[in-house]
């Protein structure tokens, strides 16, 4: 009983501290397309090391480069089995003077910090 019990908390901590460690959300490809309507679409792939609800890749954000937030994609649910997944954002508006963009992640323990991506805007 004793050996049960050692066991199963070692796996609980085990579980916890990967989750604690795991890095934060990279963007390790991302594309803009300008849509007809003069907008732009954005294809992000993102990497990160979901353990489920309780950490995971929530969001991505497309920044200026004053680092203003042009627009957000929010992840509704982790990916655990699907690594790395891409997701797009349509519809969105980008001033004309921007010529570059930056794409960051970010997950629901850690934040903002992993792998960035830039796009320059081929208009």
């Amino acid at each position: 009983m004793k050996r049960t019990i050692v066991t199963f908390l070692l796996m609980l901590i085990s579980v916890f501290t990967a989750q604690a460690f795991a890095a934060e959300a990279d963007i390790v490809d991302a594309v803009a397309y300008k849509d007809r309507n003069n907008t732009w679409r954005f294809d992000v792939t993102v990497a990160h090391a979901d353990a489920g609800w309780e950490h995971y890749a929530d969001r991505w954000e497309v920044m200026g480069p004053d680092d203003t937030v042009l627009a957000t994609r929010v992840i509704y649910h982790p990916h655990v089995t699907e690594q790395p997944f891409t997701r797009s954002l349509e519809n969105v508006h980008i001033p004309d003077d921007v010529k570059v963009v930056r794409v960051r992640a970010r997950d629901s323990i850690h934040g903002y910090g992993g792998k960035e991506f830039e796009i320059e805007l081929r208009r």
